[in-house]
């Protein structure tokens, strides 16, 4: 037999506002248009299953009893999902509200959310920068005011529902009259019909807009982060309030930067005299040319850090480091003079025969000294 009380994590002796608000919660966590797990899914059925069971009282008296209403012979049948007392409109009321009285479910809804993608230049979210936007979506409708009616008319009382939003039917069992209710699919649950609606908006309270809005990038901002908006999105039904929007900014690709968090990286191309010699090389940044100075003798892939170069501090002060990789060229095309020269100064460093240079103390190092005292 399964623990319904159990399932929904309410006491045996739990009242039936006790029993509702378990569920609600455990639904608005556990709905699949909310939760994609398939676990969260299956225990979604579960705790289903275990609200309709305990908000009938004639199921939950049997499960009082030691019975399980829902298996054969246990004195109730599965049901489906809209039958008994916890049916769909519970759901409903788990999503969008609702006390413990049931009725009609207003017109006016809240708007969606809008999300809008901005190309950005390293430089803009290096240093902030402002942006005129045009987006397209749903406003208030000017000519109903978001009322949905043409003018001089207003709704009228479902005649289906008589104004409840749902209807209920009376069915028969072998435990007795069951009734069940549903939501009324000629109002939809409004209690309400527009019989004129408005020509502009046919109804709806929103029609579709263009329109231009002026969105601040702040300085140092990182690729895929958003910007909201509030306010800005789309008008719900019934020109209800609108959501927010949000703007997604991507960076474009520079062609001599690249971004790890708020430092900066560039590489630079020195020949290999210039290395051996040492050089100043002009060096452009995002705060304009500046001088980078290279001591004779630099490596490959030395790197030199200006420091505060980078990108702001998005939350803080200071700036991100630009760093310099050094790319020393061996030059591949030497013509006769230049092949001699080298030669030459091979010969003056005696590095016409180079070998492998071990370290003092180092296994070639204890090697080379065994070799050498024989």
């Amino acid at each position: 037999m399964a623990d319904y009380y159990g399932i929904l994590g309410v006491a045996q002796g739990a009242t039936d506002d006790e029993i509702k608000k378990a569920y609600r919660k455990l639904a608005r966590e556990l709905h699949p248009d909310v939760n994609p797990d398939p676990s969260a899914q299956e225990r979604f059925k579960e705790v289903t299953k275990a609200y309709e069971v305990l908000s009938d009282p004639q199921k939950r008296q049997i499960v009082d009893l030691g019975g399980d209403p829902l298996s054969p012979g246990g004195g109730g049948g599965a049901g489906g999902f809209n039958q008994g007392f916890g049916g769909l409109s519970d759901i409903m009321d788990a999503f969008f509200g609702g006390g413990g009285q049931r009725g009609p479910r207003s017109r006016v809804q809240q708007g969606s959310d809008a999300l809008i993608r901005v190309d950005c230049e390293l430089s803009e979210t290096t240093f902030g920068a402002q942006r005129e936007l045009t987006i397209e979506t749903a406003v208030r409708c000017g000519t109903c005011d978001g009322q949905g009616t043409a003018s001089g008319t207003l709704p009228t009382t479902c005649e289906t529902c008589r104004g409840r939003g749902e209807i209920q039917q009376v069915q028969k069992s072998f435990l007795g009259q069951v009734m069940t209710s549903r939501i009324c699919p000629r109002c939809a649950g409004m209690g309400t019909v527009i019989e004129h609606p408005c020509g502009e908006c046919h109804g709806d309270g929103r029609v579709r807009s263009r329109r231009t809005l002026t969105v601040k990038i702040p300085a140092g901002v990182e690729d895929g982060m958003r910007i909201r908006l509030a306010g800005e999105g789309e008008v719900g039904p019934g020109g209800g309030p609108p959501g927010d929007l949000y703007v997604e900014v991507h960076e474009k690709r520079h062609p001599i930067f690249t971004r790890n968090g708020d430092d900066l990286h560039c590489t630079i191309t020195l020949p290999m005299t210039a290395a051996a010699l040492g050089t100043s090389v002009p060096l452009e940044t995002l705060d304009g040319e500046e001088t980078l100075d290279v001591p004779p003798g630099t490596q490959p892939d030395e790197v030199f850090t200006l420091r505060a170069r980078g990108v702001p501090h998005l939350r803080g002060t200071g700036r991100g480091n630009l760093h310099v990789h050094l790319d020393v060229q061996v030059p591949t095309k030497l013509d006769d003079d230049q092949i001699e020269l080298l030669r030459k100064l091979a010969a003056l460093r005696d590095e016409e025969r180079p070998g492998l240079v071990a370290k003092t103390g180092g296994l070639f190092g204890k090697l080379r000294d065994a070799f050498d005292g024989r």
